[in-house]
């Protein structure tokens, strides 16, 4: 499947206020760019996906994901390289899109990320007023890249 998807930093969190957020602490297996593996534990939920190689505009990439167990989740993320990331994500429905908002904890605690899937590289939509700078493509905002080079360390 392809994820096609484009990120922005987000300049203020004053509308995340009333919103309730699910924790996320997610980890890597592989951080090499043509086969990415992370393992994730978001709220109760376990995940595992495997992402590959993004195109030049950095706007898809082949993306596989499989729900699994809890239990399996923790046991991986046993296994995972150091640098596990942590942050808290929000989702906020616009128009037809749903506006996913990181606000990352920890190493990387500042940053705060927001991201929106669409369905084509040149489909339109509505940009929200807390966000500011593109980054879509731009390697240092992908999270196998936050989880060996810390958003604090820069």
């Amino acid at each position: 499947m392809l994820e096609i998807e484009r990120k922005y930093i987000v300049k203020n969190t004053d509308f995340l206020k009333d919103l309730k957020g699910k924790r996320i602490t997610q980890g890597y297996l592989s951080t090499d760019p043509a086969r990415t593996v992370r393992v994730r534990i978001k709220g109760a939920q376990g995940f595992i996906t495997i992402k590959g190689q993004s195109t030049d505009s950095g706007l898809t990439r082949y993306e596989w994901e499989k729900e699994i167990t809890i239990v399996e989740a923790e046991d991986l993320l046993e296994l995972a390289l150091p640098g596990v990331i942590d942050k808290t994500r929000y989702e906020i429905a616009i128009e037809k899109h749903t506006w996913e908002v990181d606000v990352f904890h920890g190493t990387n605690k500042g940053l705060i990320i927001a991201e929106i899937e669409l369905e084509t590289e040149d489909e339109p939509f509505s940009k929200p007023v807390w966000i500011t700078q593109e980054v879509t493509g731009d390697q240092r905002y992908y999270n196998s890249y936050l989880s060996e080079r810390p958003f604090g360390e820069w």
